[in-house]
């Protein structure tokens, strides 16, 4: 299945769950194959009002930012990320949002 079919069953699916977290962040990572950096942020920004410790969205946000060498926009969403991987404790989150930060500060 190509990527433009996945999106559509996803916003398919999301007709029926609006509110169901891991299609919305789902739905941003087919935009980001995509290259829809707009549509992607605004999936990823949605997933987390719906959930602020759903940690990968922070990675992803941060990671989209990074791509378009946006990197104050980035670190921050990467730090964000670190703290809450910090709060409940996600040891292998606290390492990958370290080596981004790492990444970005040393560049």
């Amino acid at each position: 299945m190509d990527r433009l079919n996945r999106i559509d069953m996803l916003l398919a699916m999301l007709e029926k769950e609006p509110d169901d977290i891991f299609l919305n962040y789902a739905l941003g990572t087919e935009y980001v194959g995509e290259l829809d950096v707009t549509q992607a942020e605004f999936q990823f920004k949605k997933v987390l009002e719906m959930e602020p410790n759903y940690i990968a969205a922070y990675y992803q946000l941060g990671k989209l930012f990074e791509s378009q060498l946006k990197n104050t926009e980035a670190l921050h969403f990467f730090k964000l990320g670190l703290e809450k991987a910090k709060t409940i404790k996600n040891n292998k989150a606290i390492n990958e949002f370290g080596e981004a930060i790492f990444m970005l500060e040393d560049s």
